[in-house]
């Protein structure tokens, strides 16, 4: 699946619950497809605080997310896999603030995403010490994230099953979504 003449990369979001196989399946999509994996960058940013994060921290890992995209180190690539984008951000501001951004809105509608592929809740639940959302609450987030793809008019496909069939579905997925890009 050769890219020519594209001025960026065609670029996929994974979305979705915690511990739903996101950053798997965004690594597993960018080696069969020679794209590059941007992994999640809140996770790292929440990791190195030695202190419970704040709607600041959740504010400066949306403005560094606000800017990957557009990062030139990735204009050259075919497939751009981002492992998280601002839908979760705005999930996050909202759930856990009740408020967000004032802009947010905007900016998600008008990003320039090709796909957002939102991940079932259908694995299990994996503890971390940075999740914070297991049991049936991950398929109350599920439907909060279907939601705002729905009225943000986002392209999104949902993926589910185990390992290999959750990468065929997405592979599928992106293989379709491309057809109709070009």
């Amino acid at each position: 699946m050769e890219q020519k003449g594209k001025e960026r990369p065609f670029t996929v979001v994974l979305t979705g619950p915690e511990s739903t196989g996101k950053t798997t399946l965004a690594k597993d999509l960018a080696g069969r497809l020679r794209g590059v994996w941007v992994p999640e960058y809140a996770r790292e940013y929440v990791k190195a605080l030695d202190r419970p994060y704040t709607y600041e921290d959740v504010l400066h890992i949306y403005e560094h997310q606000l800017r990957l995209p557009e990062d030139p180190r990735w204009r050259e690539a075919p497939f751009l896999f981002l492992d998280t984008d601002l839908v979760i951000l705005k999930i996050w501001f909202l759930e856990v603030f009740g408020k967000m951004p004032e802009e947010m809105d905007r900016i998600i509608r008008n990003r320039k995403i090709d796909l957002y592929l939102l991940c079932r809740t259908d694995i299990p639940w994996v503890f971390d010490p940075l999740r914070e959302n297991p049991g049936r609450r991950r398929e109350e987030l599920f439907v909060l994230y279907e939601r705002e793809l729905q009225a943000a008019g986002l392209p999104y496909r949902i993926v589910g099953g185990e390992d290999e069939e959750r990468l065929e579905q997405a592979l599928t997925a992106v293989r379709d979504y491309y057809k109709k890009d070009e």
